[in-house]
């Protein structure tokens, strides 16, 4: 047996599967954000350790012999959110998450300091690690000077798990600390930030083993002899679980955030279109990503508004539009990543007159998260890749009427997995199996539907891209 974890902004997934990767038992616990001022966004640690606990419990209590069998354990997380911890292994603040935007100035101030583009092989953006640590030198001085470990959310997750300090190759790309193509830390880029290799974690490959369970656990689980896997970041560990480790495989989700990610044989980096360049989690494999940051969540701010749930919202919208909305939408609720890395970008409405409702506005936000997704795909196949296809994850992949919107506006072919239990916690328990010697274990899964994009959506999306892009511009 072997237990997925996919700690997530909103909550921690738990997924237990046997040898054959057959779903075994499921537990889920919530976590919320807290926003103290505008443009923050912080977690307390231990909630990670509380929810943990409660979604393994479930699973315990629901294949209780089957728990006893444990092998190995894998953990997503997550990403980019710094986690400071004193010398006793104490969290010094709350751990500033990966949606936190009060770092833009000190990005500035580290481009003018060390070569992040060149080895990091990305943009010094507000949602990555190195940043956030040096807003917390600037601002919070006595907190930086009784920092000794700087850990990623799901990395603290591991040293409970494990008593150890480890990380892995595709969470630790997004620290913007660690020399990518290389695979191994930077001194110079974590000298940028005042600090050097005794500050962050050991390093393994996310298919190897990061340590094994701590003495008291196994004990209060009843279950011994349990490895736990390197792990991997939250896109890396989705790729995993959808088979997506070959070049060429891509692969779109549409949760809180949007994603486009594709594999890559070899380091390769577009900051130019702020495209995301990462290790994967598997040896010797390399991703690139575009990332929106409001992609679901830009459906759940208009139902909040609205009061109307995001499925009613998106059933008041044809499966397949005739034709593109009248109202466009900028989905910059939380800034940009890709391709504007633009912290302070803004959403908005344009075109809306008096006669137009919900619906149009409904139909607005699906177009716009999918017009924002199609910029990242020009932005990756501008690196030379070449896409036709992609996987689909997330929860917006669960409304077809949103499939058939992004699939004409990028102009990909979309494939939807046969399974719900297909991503970050699977891709977990998978790199748990691989960590003891389990081979062929990235398989892709069944597909349950192919959505071809339509070819007179596609038409009349183009020129409603031309005004996407200017209405930003």
């Amino acid at each position: 047996m072997f237990l997925g974890l996919d700690l997530g902004t909103s909550g921690v997934k738990a997924l237990l599967v046997d040898d054959a990767q057959a779903v075994i038992a499921e537990g889920a616990a919530a976590l919320t954000v807290e926003r103290p001022h505008s443009g923050w966004s912080e977690q307390d640690p231990d909630s990670w350790i509380g929810a943990c606990k409660a979604a393994i419990a479930a699973v315990r209590d629901r294949a209780p012999t089957e728990f006893a069998a444990l092998k190995g354990i894998g953990v997503s997380g997550q990403m980019h959110g710094a986690t400071l911890l004193d010398e006793n292994d104490r969290p010094l603040r709350p751990a500033i998450l990966w949606n936190d935007g009060r770092s833009e100035v000190e990005c500035g101030v580290l481009e003018g300091r060390a070569d992040f583009r060149g080895i990091g092989g990305n943009i010094v953006m507000a949602g990555f690690t190195a940043p956030k640590l040096e807003w917390v030198r600037q601002h919070e001085p006595d907190i930086f000077a009784k920092t000794r470990k700087v850990l990623l959310p799901k990395d603290y997750v591991g040293l409970w798990l494990t008593g150890r300090h480890m990380s892995e190759m595709s969470d630790a790309a997004g620290t913007l600390w660690l020399d990518v193509a290389k695979r191994d830390w930077s001194d110079s880029l974590l000298g940028a930030t005042g600090l050097t290799r005794d500050h962050v974690p050991d390093l393994v490959e996310g298919s190897e083993q990061a340590g094994m369970l701590r003495a008291e656990l196994a004990a209060e689980w009843g279950v011994s002899n349990v490895g736990v896997a390197g792990g991997a970041g939250d896109n890396a560990a989705t790729a995993c679980g959808l088979g997506i480790t070959t070049p060429g495989d891509a692969f779109i989700s549409v949760g809180t955030s949007g994603v486009l990610f594709t594999t890559t044989d070899h380091f390769a980096s577009n900051t130019e279109g702020a495209v995301h360049s990462f290790c994967h989690a598997v040896p010797e494999t390399w991703h690139q990503m575009g990332v929106i940051l409001s992609a679901a969540d830009s459906l759940n701010w208009l139902s909040q508004i609205t009061g109307q749930s995001p499925q009613q919202l998106t059933g008041l919208v044809d499966d397949i539009p005739n034709g593109a909305s009248p109202a466009l939408f900028l989905p910059y609720l939380s800034g940009e990543r890709t391709p504007h890395n633009a912290p302070n970008a803004t959403a908005s409405f344009l075109g809306l007159k008096r006669e137009h409702g919900v619906r149009e506005m409904a139909q607005a936000v699906l177009e716009g998260v999918a017009f924002a997704l199609n910029d990242c795909r020009s932005a990756i196949e501008t690196s030379g890749a070449s896409l036709s296809s992609a996987w689909v994850a997330g929860g917006g992949s669960q409304s077809n009427t949103w499939l058939n919107i992004i699939a004409a506006a990028t102009g990909l072919t979309l494939k939807v997995p046969d399974s719900g239990a297909q991503g970050a916690a699977l891709g977990a328990a998978r790199l748990a199996m691989a960590s003891t010697g389990a081979t062929d274990v990235f398989s892709a899964p069944s597909v349950s539907a192919v959505v071809e994009p339509d070819h007179a959506l596609m038409q009349a999306y183009k020129e409603r891209q031309v005004e996407f892009r200017a209405a930003y511009s």
